[in-house]
């Protein structure tokens, strides 16, 4: 029988095998380290108070807006103090630098204003950026998208990529300005720096624009014709009034006349404003068919290919199947097993696995990282659990669930993905992909998800050039705001075998909108035949920092795929993998 990420179930006897497994093992059960602590702490703690300090708290791990103390300068002989300014980091670091905050709260959309508001007032562009996302995601409250966009509007003005790129996801969407593809699309144009004359964007651009033709052109026909019919209708009413006395129904009739030629006008209007819309369109001379562009070598030797610095890459890599107080999963832990070895055997990251892990430990694992990473580097974050969502108004909450979380609707210790996408604005790494696998995944973004590229263009030199000096904040789930199969084939998820397959048999340089054109439709195809729906989302995480950069897998030589992998678990830092 099929199971999903959110109704599995295990034999209370395999629990506990699973927490007596052997010490040594590669994979440590992190769940078990909080319920040691306490043991190990119990006498201690009742006869010395100060023993739990320093201890970590899910609270110090938190993203809040924080609003830093001003700082005293000198200029001559005159001592002044600067603005106050704003920040969002983590609670334990705000209070250490004497910053000011308000508790985590999705519903404080005030608080985190008046953190960003006085820096958006006088110009400064990243504060102009959050102060549109606030608006936007609402936190807590109805979005109001045409502040957004007037706020967005403003850092976009002076060619702020993370505000062009977030503006032309609600010209995508019709959210708070009219809909607009083509503006969207130029949008991301200019937030990815891509020149307009460009073979990337003009094949993108014609895809839309041609689109966009047959939309209006089919508009402009529907109007026509219901425009004869009413215009045929109108005439007989009135030639039937023209040739009869006024019968007692003439009142109604002349109402009649009038919404009919209160409609007729309304219609013409739409017609115009498609047809003027339609003769805007630019017609451009491009060759039908398949698009070729340079073809990528077939290999990547090096993490630097061709003069282009790949960085390094780290994963992260969550397997919860084992709760505490919910039903167990059949199949997370072999998944991340599985994916902690290909990452690291094939495509050389230093891979960290957490095994059952609790909240704080996810957190924790995923804040460390700053310590660890460089500019150029890469970030995998691998989940695999379950997922949940609660509603707040008009505004729907998904979270990541860890072994320790209660069971719906008691959320206390659930990770709401606003605070994954909190602390993936903070990594300081320039292409984070997330892929995650449970229920409800895609509510890790709300991003539209827009391909720059359509189907007839390949990946080139030139794209990678593109793609790479800009920040990338990604998701791949195995699916959008619904349920998901835990059981596949091969011990392995229908997302989890279809994910993993394809990187174990990918040769070149993949990147992840060709990861994700890979696996959909074999996860889709898959789980139709287990009478199931399921189809996988690639989106980009908005408020993370995303400037429409990609991910790229690049795999390692014949020769170094021989060495040792770069696994560590999860008792051992990234630390010295980064010296």
């Amino acid at each position: 029988m099929d199971t999903f990420r959110h109704q599995a179930a295990r034999h209370q006897a395999e629990k506990l095998r699973h927490s007596e497994r052997n010490p040594l093992s590669r994979h440590v059960s992190v769940a078990l380290l909080p319920m040691l602590l306490v043991v190990a702490s119990a006498a201690t703690t009742a006869t010395d108070p100060k023993a739990t300090q320093g201890m970590v708290k899910r609270s110090d791990l938190e993203i809040v807006d924080c609003l830093l103390p001003g700082q005293v300068r000198q200029l001559g002989n005159t001592s002044f103090l600067t603005q106050r300014r704003p920040v969002r980091t983590t609670t334990s670091e705000c209070s250490i630098r004497g910053g000011e905050f308000v508790a985590y709260d999705r519903a404080d959309l005030q608080s985190a204003l008046r953190v960003w508001m006085q820096a958006a007032q006088s110009g400064d562009l990243e504060a102009q950026t959050n102060v549109g996302e606030i608006y936007e995601r609402g936190l807590g409250v109805q979005p109001d998208y045409a502040a957004a966009a007037s706020w967005y509007q403003k850092a976009a003005d002076r060619n702020y990529s993370r505000a062009l790129f977030n503006l032309g996801t609600l010209y995508e969407q019709g959210l708070g300005v009219a809909q607009d593809q083509l503006k969207a699309l130029n949008l991301y144009r200019q937030a990815w720096g891509v020149p307009e004359d460009s073979i990337i964007y003009a094949s993108a651009a014609q895809h839309e624009q041609e689109s966009l033709r047959k939309e209006l052109e089919a508009v402009i026909r529907e109007r026509d014709t219901q425009l004869g019919l009413l215009q045929k209708q109108l005439k007989e009413l009135q030639n039937q009034q023209a040739q009869a006395p006024a019968p007692p129904q003439a009142a109604s009739d002349n109402k009649e006349v009038e919404a009919l030629k209160k409609w007729i006008a309304q219609l013409e209007a739409e017609k115009n404003r498609s047809s003027e819309r339609l003769a805007s369109i630019p017609r451009t001379r491009t060759p039908q068919g398949t698009t070729e562009l340079i073809a990528v070598p077939p290999k990547a030797d090096e993490r630097t290919l061709s003069g282009m610095n790949f960085g390094r890459y780290y994963a992260i890599v969550i397997g919860n199947q084992n709760y505490d107080s919910i039903e167990d999963l059949q199949t997370p832990l072999y998944d991340a097993e599985r994916a902690a070895r290909v990452l690291a055997d094939k495509y050389g990251f230093t891979v960290q696995v957490l095994d059952d892990a609790n909240d704080i430990t996810i957190l924790k694992t995923i804040n460390d990282l700053n310590a660890v990473l460089k500019p150029d580097d890469n970030v995998l974050i691998y989940y695999a659990g379950h997922g949940a969502r609660l509603n707040a108004g008009k505004v729907e909450s998904g979270y990541w669930l860890p072994v320790n979380a209660d069971a719906p609707p008691k959320d206390t210790f659930w990770i709401p993905t606003e605070q994954i996408t909190g602390h993936l604005g903070r990594l300081v790494a320039k292409r984070v992909l997330v892929v995650a696998d449970s229920c409800y995944a895609g509510l890790l973004s709300t991003d539209p998800g827009y391909l720059f590229l359509n189907d007839k263009v390949g990946y080139s030199q030139d794209y990678i050039k593109y793609k790479l000096p800009k920040r990338a904040r990604l998701l791949l789930s195995s699916g959008g705001d619904a349920p998901v199969l835990d059981e596949g084939s091969g011990g392995n998820s229908v997302f989890a075998r279809a994910f993993l397959d394809e990187l174990e048999a990918n040769t070149g340089i993949l990147s992840s909108p060709e990861l994700f054109s890979r696996l959909r439709k074999r996860v889709e195809v898959a789980a139709a035949k287990n009478k199931f729906v399921q189809k996988p989302e690639y989106k980009s995480i908005k408020g993370a920092g995303h400037e429409v950069g990609d991910f790229f897998f690049v795999p390692r030589t014949p020769k170094a795929a021989n060495a040792l992998p770069d696994v560590v678990n999860a008792t051992t830092s990234m630390a010295s993998a980064a010296q």
